[in-house]
């Protein structure tokens, strides 16, 4: 039940083909699908510089992630490199943020997904039947997860290449339609604009701090995570970069304010039926979304109860299958009542300030986790420039967070008085669980 018991209990069956795909499904969101249009009504045909500022700003933390995630497997992610770098109080603070956030972002993409859906089949869309896609989505990908970590891995890895392929068709065939002068600038950013614009597109980035979370089913760690992270990233960047360019290119001016922009951008260089490849890619791209998140999201879960944050029981590890399964399920009914009910909206200005926060304390983790000389077997990743890349990710973390709206660190306040009053009541069945350790 307990990090000596219930995590040597998991089998480690993720490679690195698997971890990447499972990185690039959930980074790859439904996002994709509308961020040329938000990019664009930010910084016009500049729009490409806040991709370019995202992929430097998430190079050098995820350089950190990979040095991290190469000296501690634990199941948790994030929230285990911090717990073991500053201890159990700021790894749970930043567990929570992270948890809050992975919870939040999994019910939104659900519910735009059963709304797309609906969209598609038009019997879905009435209420009833949009409830009932939502339950069955999800119970069904939770059955998947409990059965197993190796397919639900390979599922994600199916659900990855079919939701690039309309992108990159889109990329191919749109190419001969683009129009130079719709990528002219007409003047250069300012800078607030490019550090807002960034502190919006960054989030099409993340992905990886969900996707490291079944650390504890990793196979060979300090190899495998840092080679997924890489594979992962560099493909997610010259995608994004491919799709804002092509889909600008075709649209220009038109494209700001397009709900559609890539399904709009498909009907002019394909035809009605790109415009439907399109949609119906989206609709793919959600799912596997959801699909990643399924089985990121209830390992923080069993990781609070394997450190007795939460009820034990969270930690139970099924006898037959391997998986967390009561976390599983908890974490399904949690997103599911947030889904159908909508009141996870609220939640999803919480993810975007807690996660940068959680990236910030990864990245001075690693300084910490060098310092106490923590790795697994084997010899861990080391980042090259070392002493420079974690201060120079936190700076660019914190130069990001500068344009984030008052209502959003309120909110990030109050998630954090939250986890401090559940920090504060659980020192007893922490206690329990550091005995249970020992013994």
């Amino acid at each position: 039940m307990i990090r000596g018991g219930s995590e040597r209990s998991l089998v480690r069956a993720l490679g690195t083909w698997g971890l990447a795909a499972s990185i690039l499904n959930i980074t790859v969101g439904g996002g994709i699908f509308r961020l040329p249009a938000a990019a664009a009504g930010a910084l016009g045909a500049a729009a490409p510089i806040a991709y370019i500022v995202c992929a430097v700003a998430m190079g050098l933390i995820v350089l950190c992630f990979a040095e991290a995630g190469s000296r501690v497997s634990l199941t948790g992610g994030l929230y285990a490199y911090v717990e073991v770098a500053f201890g159990p109080l700021i790894g749970f603070l930043c567990g929570v943020m992270l948890w809050a956030g992975i919870t939040a972002a999994t019910a939104a993409v659900t519910s735009f997904f059963a709304d797309a859906l609906g969209a598609l089949v038009p019997p879905l869309a009435s209420e009833p039947a949009r409830t009932a896609s939502i339950v069955v989505i999800l119970g069904a990908l939770a059955a998947l997860n409990i059965a197993g970590v190796r397919g639900a891995s390979r599922f994600n890895a199916v659900m990855t290449v079919a939701k690039l392929l309309p992108l990159i068709a889109l990329v191919v065939v749109g190419a001969s339609a683009v129009r130079g002068e719709n990528l002219r600038w007409t003047s250069t950013p300012a800078t607030p604009d490019v550090a807002r614009a960034s502190a919006v597109l960054i989030f099409a980035f993340l992905g990886v701090e969900s996707a490291l979370v079944p650390s504890g089913e990793v196979h060979d760690p300090s190899r495998t995570v840092p080679r997924a992270i890489f594979l992962a990233m560099i493909g997610a960047t010259v995608l994004y970069l491919s799709v804002q360019l092509v889909t600008q290119g075709i649209l220009g001016p038109a494209l700001v304010g397009q709900k559609t922009p890539l399904a709009e951008a498909a009907a002019v260089a394909m035809g009605a039926s790109g415009r439907t490849l399109i949609l119906v890619g989206s609709t793919v791209s959600m799912f596997g979304y959801v699909s990643g998140m399924t089985l990121a999201g209830p390992r923080m879960l069993f990781a609070f109860g394997r450190d007795g944050f939460v009820p034990a029981q969270l930690a139970m590890v099924h006898s037959r299958f391997k998986t967390p399964y009561v976390s599983i399920v908890v974490q399904t009914l949690v997103v599911i009542g947030l889904a159908v009910t909508g009141s996870f909206e609220k939640l999803a200005i919480i993810a975007n300030g807690s996660i940068l926060v959680v990236y910030a304390a990864c990245c001075l983790a690693v300084i910490q986790l060098r310092r106490k000389g923590v790795q697994e077997s084997g010899t861990p990743f080391r980042v090259p420039f070392a002493s420079v890349v974690p201060i120079l990710a936190f700076l660019a973390i914190a130069w990001i967070m500068t344009s984030l709206s008052a209502d959003e660190w309120r909110a990030l306040l109050v998630v954090l008085a939250v986890a401090a009053i559940a920090y504060a009541s659980s020192i007893a069945s922490r206690r329990v669980a550091r005995a249970e350790n020992l013994t």
